[in-house]
């Protein structure tokens, strides 16, 4: 089975339509949404309805979605851009789009895999807190009972494994580098192959499968991930899209430029 994990599509019509028909090439069969599905760019209606009618087996709630939906108007944490983001959101969506993202769970293991999902962290998801390093992790650890958690939220890809018992005195929490992908100087003449995190037994997984429409990492790509359950792998795919399309529904749209000039630098 191949599902494909998808998150922070920030109403990006332009990338989702992108991945969507790179998931069909990859033999996708299920998908799994962690949260976000608007918010920042121009199609919040387009993007909702096409993760409504995929084969969506497991869906939470992110923070704009939680605003979008919710009589909420402080929205602590949130910048003038994004704020004005959401409330323009909610002028473009009815009643019955913004009731379905209000009624979202905070978190979810997916039935009948080994998967758990959240927007932010399992230990508080509603506090929309971050996963940046180990110490974030192990917190997030200690609420996995599943061998696989996938995250958002951020929109930087990060990975951490939790081994298991080697006859040490603790259980011991890496960073997996790879899953990062970076792009710098040192590496720009290096073939530009999708990393791949091969899922070992007894061992346990968090990882953060960055952005489909908003990228925070230097790379402008989309970027989402598939679980092959045959393979036993995880593998982040990063895909091209119609940038220039996307920023300009944004300006079109009224919205923020800065929403517009980060999607082509990824930031």
């Amino acid at each position: 089975m191949k599902y494909a994990i998808i998150s922070d599509i920030h109403a990006n019509l332009e990338a989702l339509t992108a991945v969507m028909d790179r998931c069909r090439k990859e033999g996708v069969e299920k998908y799994v949404c962690l949260g976000d599905i608007v918010g920042y760019n121009a199609n919040p209606r387009d993007c909702l309805k096409i993760v409504r009618t995929i084969d969506l087996v497991g869906v939470v709630k992110g923070n704009h979605d939680e605003y979008v939906s919710s009589m909420d108007e402080e929205m602590l944490g949130f910048n003038q851009h994004a704020k004005q983001a959401v409330l323009w959101t909610k002028n473009q969506l009815n009643t019955e789009e913004r009731s379905w993202l209000s009624k979202l769970p905070m978190k979810q293991t997916v039935r009948g895999t080994n998967i758990t999902i959240v927007h932010a962290t399992l230990d508080s998801p509603a506090s929309w807190g971050y996963i940046f390093d180990v110490h974030h992790a192990m917190d997030n650890f200690s609420y996995q009972f599943t061998p696989l958690c996938f995250c958002g939220h951020s929109h930087v890809p990060i990975g951490f494994c939790k081994k298991s018992f080697t006859g040490s005195n603790s259980l011991l929490v890496e960073e997996v580098q790879e899953w990062k992908a970076e792009r710098t100087e040192a590496n720009a003449d290096k073939e530009d192959l999708d990393p791949v995190i091969p899922i070992q037994k007894g061992w346990k997984y968090l990882i953060n499968i960055g952005s489909v429409g908003q990228p925070r990492n230097k790379d402008p790509r989309a970027s989402f991930a598939i679980y092959d359950t045959e393979a036993n792998t995880v593998t982040r795919l990063r895909i091209e899209y119609d940038v220039a399309t996307a920023q300009k529904k944004i300006r079109e749209a009224g919205l923020p430029d800065r929403l517009a000039t980060r999607l082509e630098r990824g930031n």
